[in-house]
């Protein structure tokens, strides 16, 4: 785990970080609180979030409208436990004992918002995943181990 916070870190990538990785930083933070540290970034960020995404998230309660297109940086790898690319081939620097995942999600790049919708969608349901994994995994690292049984 993240050793800044002891708490699950996960970094979102995308090309431009203006749509499928701030959707998908903006479902994590929302539906996990401060449960897990999230970040994303991009190889080549636009100039400002994509506006059909900043709308698709108001339309569920989640203002993304301040958010701002970050550069991916080796730093922001190394610090997460977890690297997530949208499926837009983007590499990450490849560290020891980091979990990489790569969701294959269509670029809401130029597409009006009744295109991002379920591109939303689909990044919410993969995202309640995702906490199950972390939120299952933490427990495990953090229960007691149990005593054996005697006969």
């Amino acid at each position: 785990m993240a050793e800044s916070s002891g708490k699950p870190s996960v970094l979102f990538v995308c090309v431009h970080n203006a749509g499928r990785s701030q959707m998908a930083a903006a479902w994590l933070t929302h539906l996990a609180g401060d449960r897990v540290e999230v970040r994303s970034a991009g190889s080549a960020p636009g100039d400002q979030v994509n506006p059909a995404a900043v709308a698709a998230m108001a339309e569920v309660g989640i203002d993304i409208s301040q958010e701002t297109p970050k550069i991916l940086t080796v730093d922001a790898v190394r610090e997460s436990d977890v690297c997530i690319t949208m499926g837009c081939g983007d590499t990450c620097p490849v560290f020891p004992g980091k979990r990489y995942l790569d969701w294959k999600l269509e670029d809401p790049a130029g597409q009006g918002v009744e295109a991002v919708r379920p591109i939303r969608d689909e990044i919410k349901t993969l995202v309640e995943s995702l906490i199950e994994d972390l939120i299952e995994g933490l427990i495990a690292e953090t229960a007691p181990e149990k005593p054996e049984a005697t006969a």
